[in-house]
């Protein structure tokens, strides 16, 4: 949703910053990628300061493509490459966060993170798939921006069992929201 209505409109106030970076776009996808990693690792022995450490690993994550776009450097395995490691930094994200749950005696929270990390995988899939066969599917209230937004807040603020609910409806709506959308497309 808030690729789709904003798509990249930071582009041309952060470009001056951008073109003051010497690193490669892929390099600041996988320093985004580690340090997602690295919070996934913190968030068991403090939530909150995971928390930071996702929201550091995200503003990676949009520079990399700010920067890939107004240096000229988008290609084809770049964005490979980002989509593989946002994949596994949710899966990093979620899992640490159901771990966290569980530990702390919350089966239901370890379940919503699982939902939602299944959710999330499965509007990955959805818009890809629907793109193996042609069409375009960026189509959905839940994509991963608003997942990472709603995160960082539930770390960071402790709503977390209010924000997981949140997130697993709205991610399996996103799912069927693409379906919808794909089955009007091809129709």
């Amino acid at each position: 949703m808030l690729s789709a209505r904003l798509g990249h409109f930071l582009d041309v106030p952060l470009s001056f910053i951008a073109k003051r970076i010497h690193f490669s776009p892929n390099t600041l996808t996988v320093t985004g990628f580690v340090i997602t990693v690295i919070a996934a690792f913190v968030i068991p022995y403090n939530i909150r300061l995971g928390g930071i450490f996702i929201m550091i690993g995200g503003i990676f994550d949009m520079l990399d493509g700010i920067v890939a776009r107004t240096s000229g450097k988008t290609t084809k395995f770049g964005a490979f490459l980002d989509s593989v490691l946002d994949r596994y930094s949710d899966a990093f994200l979620f899992l640490s966060l159901s771990y966290y749950l569980a530990a702390n005696g919350n089966h239901t929270g370890s379940f919503l993170s699982l939902g939602t990390l299944v959710g999330a995988f499965l509007i990955s899939y959805a818009r890809a798939r629907a793109e193996g066969l042609g069409e375009s599917c960026h189509t959905g209230i839940m994509e991963r921006p608003e997942r990472l937004i709603l995160l960082i807040f539930a770390t960071i603020t402790g709503w977390i069992i209010p924000i997981l609910w949140l997130m697993l409806v709205l991610t399996h709506i996103t799912v069927a929201q693409r379906i919808y959308h794909f089955r009007k497309m091809t129709h």
